[in-house]
């Protein structure tokens, strides 16, 4: 077969793979690029139908979006670690279980996600509230005297995320240290290196990319959390996605909507951004056993 055959039964097979890929291309269209489109064509639209920065001007003169990306910002970072400082001492003790015990346990730290994530919420409203069970516990067991208040603020706001949120570091962190070949700890025993300094110098490190996924995960879900923030933070824990409710709902401005959207993702995208230029996202699940 000669040159210009070859090149036309590649073009042939280029043709056939876009045709079984065009599906899944117009998906993509109709479900992400369109809808992104549309937010961002509207963010520049203002109150008089005409095209203006005035809703990203508002943003930077007004400080309470700056409150309220703040407040975002740290109540993401506070999930964050408190999942890592959870989960991650539990994803080990369930790695170090026989595979059926692992298994159940594995159940276990699932079963959240077959309830409803309002169900979720409310259930902790009533546990954290004055008249709560927990309440009711800390005092007949001599913890404080009287009921604290719990909730409606930012510390029943993060035990209601830190809940939603724990699974989504507990497995990617579980799998990188199911992938750890056991024969790096042994060979670390034998060469003199203690528990703690084996776990430490071997284990430790071998387990960053699955910890440094979850984290990821568990951060930039947090960004977009609103269900949680309106029920336990009671109007005193106000992030971007209830801002962005509230222009809707109150005001019927989805213009300054639509730019909070838009630069809440463009932070998004900045983050994973930067991340990648750090850390191979591609196989940062990969675990370190190979």
């Amino acid at each position: 077969m000669n040159q210009d055959g070859l090149r036309l039964d590649e073009r042939l097979e280029r043709l056939k793979l876009f045709g079984l890929a065009s599906p899944a291309i117009l998906l993509i269209l109709v479900i992400l690029v369109v809808p992104v489109g549309w937010l961002f064509y509207v963010s520049f639209v203002g109150a008089d139908g005409s095209y203006s920065l005035e809703n990203y001007e508002r943003m930077w003169k007004r400080r309470s979006y700056a409150r309220i990306f703040r407040t975002t910002f740290e109540v993401s970072f506070l999930t964050t670690g408190l999942c890592i400082l959870i989960g991650y001492p539990l994803a080990y003790f369930i790695a170090g279980l026989p595979g059926r015990l692992a298994n159940l346990c594995l159940i276990t730290v699932l079963l959240p996600f077959w309830t409803s994530l309002l169900v979720r919420t409310y259930a902790w409203l009533v546990l954290l509230q004055k008249r709560g069970l927990v309440n009711e516990w800390a005092i007949s067991l001599g913890l404080w005297d009287e009921p604290i208040k719990i909730v409606h603020n930012m510390t029943g706001n993060l035990i209601g995320m830190v809940h939603i949120m724990l699974p989504f570091l507990i497995l990617p962190v579980y799998g990188a240290m199911r992938a750890i070949n056991q024969d790096y700890m042994k060979a670390a025993a034998n060469l003199g290196a203690s528990p703690r300094r084996a776990f430490w110098t071997v284990f430790f490190p071998l387990t960053l990319p699955g910890l440094f996924a979850g984290s990821l995960m568990v951060f930039i879900l947090c960004l977009g959390f609103f269900v949680t923030p309106a029920v336990l933070g009671g109007g005193k824990v106000i992030m971007v996605s209830m801002k962005i409710v509230s222009n809707i709902e109150l005001f019927v401005n989805w213009g300054a909507a639509s730019a909070l959207g838009v630069v809440l993702l463009v932070l998004t995208v900045a983050i994973l951004w930067v991340a990648s230029r750090f850390l191979n996202l591609e196989n940062m699940t990969a675990g370190g056993g190979h």
